[in-house]
């Protein structure tokens, strides 16, 4: 589903990034359960909609070890399509670690999957990525990688970004801004997506605003230009 808003026969915020592990519980030593459920006004995935701006609710779970390794599963309904169906699964297995003074790198695979969809829609992500943290700022920088399948024209497509994230001083609010580029191969038109957001946390309880956009308009065939259209998407999570 991450691709039938651009059009293609076959296709994919937190995604383009790793999952993240709020909370949890650990009720054997060395592992970590964690997990959660957000409402969006909006499913926007690199900046199109998946759910024709409709609301989207988005459940997660992960098991990690002490070790860095982790599996999880994320979930989103959307707009219903004989594809890709109603709803999205995405899979994932992974391994996350401090490899030097505030240098945090995340690899993993991602499997996206569409149960009640129909014809090629299922494809394998692996992605890589690499953040800085000094003080309540951090820089992250990642590229993830469609492997060629039936489900992207048998083209490998790519997607790099850089993001920025501050946490502002005796608040619980985070302002953070990201710049991405998806490459598509020769299959179709290439494009990049931008947002800036914040979100505040307290206790188990996260909500954000998020601002969304892209230089995808006008590229017909390959996608709806008003499903990329610049948008503010508001967002309401709880974690165990």
């Amino acid at each position: 589903m991450r691709k039938i808003l651009l059009g293609l026969p076959a296709l994919a915020l937190f995604a383009a990034s790793a999952p993240a592990f709020a909370g949890g519980t650990e009720p054997i030593e060395g592992i970590t359960i964690s997990g959660g459920i957000t409402g969006v006004t909006d499913y926007r995935f690199r900046g199109v909609s998946l759910t024709d701006k409709d609301l989207a609710i988005q459940p997660t779970l992960t098991i990690s070890h002490k070790s860095g390794f982790y599996v999880g599963t994320w979930m989103s309904n959307l707009k219903d399509s004989y594809t890709y169906g109603s709803w999205e699964t995405d899979l994932y297995a992974g391994w996350t670690g401090e490899v030097g003074a505030g240098i945090t790198v995340d690899a993993a695979v991602l499997y996206y999957t569409y149960l009640d969809g129909h014809g090629d829609s299922d494809y394998f992500e692996p992605y890589v990525s690499a953040s800085y943290t000094i003080g309540p700022v951090t820089a992250k920088a990642g590229v993830n990688w469609a492997i060629s399948s039936n489900a992207t024209g048998n083209e490998d497509w790519f997607y790099s970004y850089g993001q920025l994230s501050a946490a502002i001083p005796s608040t619980p609010i985070t302002v953070t801004g990201k710049f991405g580029h998806q490459e598509l191969g020769n299959y179709a038109h290439s494009y990049s997506d931008w947002s800036l957001g914040a979100s505040a946390t307290f206790g188990v309880i996260t909500a954000g605003v998020t601002y969304s956009g892209t230089n995808i308009k006008g590229i017909r065939p390959y996608a709806e230009p008003r499903l990329a259209d610049d948008a503010v998407v508001f967002s309401l999570g709880v974690a165990f």
